[in-house]
């Protein structure tokens, strides 16, 4: 079988090209990643100019060892291993590439749009905050277009409630199983029960993640550094859960004259905020390829999170439920089952500390993961929604 030949097509004489969050540099050899740069030895770099001038066309392997190793002798394994390496720093994986796709025993072909209007680079190499397109693999608008940074905030903030929704089906369906069996409950009916708590825990859940949600994409909107999406994490977390007790005590004063102190509120939600960016972060970021490193790494930070809450004297959902109970003698509210299932006579401090754990594990994890999909996605939910 005969080689697949090199594209004959000009190649482009720009110098500055964009692609997704990246700005490449051929005039100063740089490459930068929302404002940072990005380290690429000499080879590599010029690999990756060889690409993106090509972009969309095959670069085959023989043109590689021409243009990049013109005075050297290299094997396949060379490179392949530079390959590798900038699909490492650009955060693209081999099996599902955002921007380079293997042409197996031919050569590569760099697949995601690319910007070469030098004009439009360079004012972005100017403010690299601009660089920030809806999606990593969609075409970087400038030109003071907020547009796509906006849908990139809505589609956050809708990705992220869809999580907190589904974090309350599984809270809601844990809890509202163990305390439908108590007595006290029964007299209500099992599936009354199940569903009041599920409703309940719903509402949070998808308050609390839009919260967490949208002020992660607000602050990476507003800033370039990690600070940025902690900060807007806990900030998003602190406003949802300060107006979650200020509603829920305003609405048991009005309906009963009195309300629980202690129940969750606004220190509660920018704690599991912070963690579940912190989380995230530290799982590689929603834009890079990590596989659900992010989503696992926000469940781990926002278990721990929970747990320390109650510790310290905070409430959760459970801890909250607890109060309630506590507050009102005549409640049909029972919380042992939860203690009981957890070796306590009652909801201890230590129950409480589990399920703390349990309750933001579930949420971080629900959250981060529909973050994760819904960036995967954005493409194709844009164009559905165009």
């Amino acid at each position: 079988m005969s080689a697949t030949p090199d594209t004959a097509a000009a190649p482009s004489t720009a110098t500055r090209f964009a692609f997704a969050d990246f700005v490449l540099d051929t005039a100063n050899r740089t490459l930068v990643h929302d404002g940072a740069p990005v380290a690429l030895n000499a080879r590599y770099f010029d690999a990756l100019v060889l690409l993106v001038r090509e972009h969309g066309q095959l670069v085959g392997k023989q043109r590689f060892f021409d243009e990049v190793w013109a005075r050297s002798v290299v094997t396949d394994a060379a490179l392949t291993q530079c390959i590798k390496e900038i699909r490492r720093q650009l955060g693209d994986d081999a099996g599902n590439p955002r921007f380079i796709r293997t042409v197996a025993g031919h050569g590569y072909v760099f697949i995601a749009p690319v910007q070469s209007d030098v004009a439009a680079v360079a004012t972005a190499l100017a403010t690299p905050a601009a660089v920030t397109p809806a999606t990593p693999s969609t075409p970087v608008m400038r030109g003071g277009d907020a547009r796509p940074a906006l849908a990139r905030v809505l589609i956050d903030g809708a990705a992220a409630t869809a999580g907190g929704a589904a974090a309350g089906v599984i809270g809601g369906l844990l809890y509202g199983s163990a305390l439908a069996v108590a007595p006290q409950s029964q007299a209500l009916g099992t599936l009354s029960v199940l569903m009041v708590l599920m409703a309940l825990s719903v509402a949070v859940g998808m308050a609390g993640a839009m919260g967490v949600g949208l002020g992660m994409a607000g602050g990476r909107l507003l800033g370039r550094g990690a600070g940025w999406v902690l900060a807007g994490g806990a900030a998003g977390g602190l406003v949802v859960g300060g107006l979650v007790r200020l509603l829920g005590s305003d609405t048991l004063t009005l309906l009963v004259g009195r309300a629980p102190t202690g129940i969750t509120g606004g220190l509660e939600g920018a704690a599991i905020g912070f963690a579940l960016a912190l989380g995230v972060l530290l799982g590689g970021g929603l834009d890079r390829a990590h596989g659900w490193r992010p989503a696992w790494g926000a469940a781990l930070s926002t278990g721990i999170a929970g747990a320390l809450i109650t510790l310290s004297g905070g409430s959760l959902m459970a801890s909250s439920l607890a109060r309630v109970a506590s507050t009102f003698d005549d409640t049909r509210l029972d919380m042992a089952p939860l203690g009981a299932l957890l070796g306590e006579p009652q909801l201890g401090l230590a129950s409480q500390a589990a399920l703390g754990l349990l309750e933001g594990g579930i949420f971080g994890g629900c959250v981060a993961a529909a973050l994760l999909w819904a960036r995967r996605q954005g493409p194709a939910i844009r164009r559905r929604a165009s």
